[in-house]
């Protein structure tokens, strides 16, 4: 029987690209969460306002 991790190992490999969105996107918000200063949280509003434009 394989082991979760194993399962998780050969999902990843199957689904690069979603794995690696999933990763960015939890690095993303933890960084929000645990680090991000004033000046980091204001820049990120203006590149998020940017973003949500291209994608409209």
């Amino acid at each position: 029987m394989k082991s979760q991790t194993e399962r998780n190992k050969q999902w990843q490999e199957k689904n690069r690209e979603k794995a690696r969105y999933l990763r960015n996107r939890s690095a993303a918000r933890s960084f929000v969460r645990k680090q991000a200063t004033l000046e980091d949280i204001e820049e990120l509003k203006q590149l998020i306002i940017d973003r949500e434009n291209v994608l409209k």
